[in-house]
């Protein structure tokens, strides 16, 4: 069995020990003796200071809990009344920059550094509650939505084409929205036809080829027929009509032979929503902004 440590004995007080010098309490455990030092001056200060802050905390501010909540503080401070007063300030700051912004041209924000920024940094918000989804955080796109970084643009990449663009939409319901759309060939050409024709069309980045196979000779006059008045006699494309570029290896759905069949064969019919009733006229200018910015603007 573990014994029990013997309970503290008592002796006179005042007794100086041996080793230290030092008075004792009167205090002993198991030959241990109490030695009487006290506390640094200044720890009791430090003390004494922590006690009076905490009870004045316990006055200003909210501090216990009650049976209909929690103490006020004569304060009367609250997070909820820190956030509104924070908020309100910053709503203040905007308004003076919306103001501007509001009634400047594309033109007369992009030459303001100041409000260009601020018409950035609202677009970016708009952006990401309402493009990322489809066109990703950075504006990468992926297989069906386009990239907005790059320099590849249906229908324009100016700022007031991107502005058009997003208030209208592509294949939406609103009655100005860009329409155009491929007819799909595989109810007009032979699938052999079409077969040649992908293969063209998936070597228009390259150029002309030094020795043509019969195949692309086949697809080029079959492009020649069926696609120059869209895409144009070097697949240029026309954003006039929203026909895509086909000589710049940026595809949308695809570049690989499979892909490019399935799109002769069936067409794409991709379709953006009109964001005209969605968005606030400042937003859908600030959004146009931000994409422009993004490195593929015109």
């Amino acid at each position: 069995m573990v014994k029990s440590p013997k309970p503290p004995k008592s002796e006179p007080a005042g007794e100086i020990d041996a080793a230290t010098g030092v008075e004792t309490t009167g205090h002993e455990w198991d030959g241990l003796k109490e030695l009487n030092n006290p506390a640094p001056r200044w720890w009791l200060i430090v003390w004494l200071m922590t006690i009076i802050f905490a009870v004045g905390y316990w006055v200003v501010y909210p501090a216990w809990p009650t049976l209909d909540g929690h103490s006020k503080g004569v304060a009367g401070w609250t997070q909820y009344n820190k956030l509104q007063q924070d908020q309100a300030q910053i709503t203040r700051r905007q308004g003076v920059y919306l103001q501007r912004f509001h009634v400047a041209s594309f033109t007369q924000v992009k030459d303001d550094p100041a409000l260009y920024e601020f018409a950035r940094a609202g677009g970016a918000v708009v952006f990401k509650e309402n493009c990322a989804a489809c066109h990703g955080a950075g504006g990468e796109g992926r297989r069906g939505y386009p990239n907005l970084n790059d320099d590849d643009w249906l229908y324009g990449g100016s700022i007031d084409d991107i502005h058009t663009t997003i208030q209208v939409g592509i294949r939406s319901v609103d009655p100005d929205t860009h329409s155009t759309l491929m007819p799909a060939f595989g109810a007009i050409l032979q699938p052999q036809e079409i077969d040649d024709l992908a293969d063209f069309t998936g070597q228009l980045p390259q150029g002309v080829p030094a020795a043509p196979s019969a195949a692309w000779s086949r697809g080029q006059a079959l492009f020649a027929t069926n696609c120059v008045s869209c895409h144009g006699a070097a697949g240029e494309g026309n954003q006039t009509l929203g026909a895509p570029r086909l000589n710049d290896a940026i595809w949308l759905y695809g570049g690989d032979k499979k892909a490019l069949v399935e799109t002769i064969t069936r067409a794409r019919a991709g379709v953006m929503p009109s964001w005209k009733h969605r968005l606030s006229a400042d937003d859908q200018r600030m959004v146009s902004i931000y994409v422009h910015g993004l490195g593929g603007g015109e």
